[in-house]
């Protein structure tokens, strides 16, 4: 083989793995699909709302909460980029209903009221998209409260305050131990 064709052949491999990871990238994005057809955008006010709801459901203690990790804005990137428009719908409606929930029940914004209301709050609306889990049919869309509570969960233990403080997390891990005696109260692995 000459310096010519080993040349056009590692262009070839190259340029498949650009174009291959450009449609992957892309994968979640379906390109008929148009924000402004949804009216999805997420104002600053929208995400720090979503980053005290957020907070309310992992809050900080002793390892940095939601908000640290900037999980509200994970959650626009989510809504925005991964998730079909019947979910966003519901995704949006449903930051509407939470706070006319709370404005119901305490008289106030969610943004107004203490951490204790909230987790109150919330308790219940966990409650309710239990219930409402329990009897929806697959054809049902997903309840606004548990599309909220797994993003959290998945934005802050793969955001770095999660995976590194959270968690116990080793950069570069040493060999293989498939069996690691677990005692009650150990923080679980991210790597």
């Amino acid at each position: 083989m000459n310096r010519r064709d080993a040349l056009s052949r590692v262009a070839l491999i190259l340029g498949g793995t650009v174009i291959g990871a450009n449609v992957f990238l892309e994968g979640c994005t379906p390109s008929d699909k148009k924000a402004s057809d949804v009216n999805l955008a997420f104002t600053p006010a929208d995400i720090a709302y979503l980053d005290e709801i957020a907070e309310t459901i992992i809050p900080a203690t002793n390892t940095p909460g939601a908000k640290a990790a900037k999980v509200g804005a994970f959650m626009t990137v989510m809504v925005n980029d991964c998730y079909d428009e019947n979910d966003q719908k519901v995704f949006k409606a449903g930051m509407k209903t939470l706070d006319e929930a709370c404005k119901k029940k305490t008289g106030k914004t969610f943004m107004d009221v203490s951490p204790e209301e909230r987790k109150a709050l919330l308790t219940a609306i966990d409650k309710e998209a239990k219930d409402y889990a329990a009897s929806a049919k697959t054809s049902d869309p997903k309840h606004y409260f548990r599309m909220m509570k797994e993003l959290t969960l998945l934005g802050y233990f793969t955001s770095e305050p999660g995976a590194t403080q959270a968690l116990r997390y080793v950069a570069v891990p040493g060999k293989y131990e498939g069996c690691i005696d677990y005692k009650k109260g150990d923080r679980a692995w991210a790597t």
